[in-house]
């Protein structure tokens, strides 16, 4: 599953300060009756610009933790390996 993110532009009014959204389709690719690839939108959410951002560092933080982790194991199963 993959994600298209582009700007969310949308009418405000007037007192309201603007806030940056984006729109976020998730799609995935499947085959038509011919055989042929297709990509097929699965759902769209909007969300806030800001909120969306703060999101995915923590997001990226945690996947960079878990990457720590696993490295630090495969350096302890390669040194029992080499150890032999």
């Amino acid at each position: 599953m993959s994600k298209l993110i582009s700007e969310y532009v949308y009418e405000s009014p007037a007192a309201e300060s603007p806030s940056k959204m984006i729109e976020i389709k998730h799609t995935r690719t499947m085959q038509d009756a011919s055989g042929n690839d297709v990509v097929v939108v699965d759902h769209i959410e909007t969300r806030d610009l800001n909120q969306a951002i703060s999101e995915c560092e923590a997001h990226k933080a945690r996947l960079e933790a878990d990457l720590a982790l696993c490295e630090a194991e495969l350096a302890d199963m390669i040194a029992i390996r080499d150890a032999e």
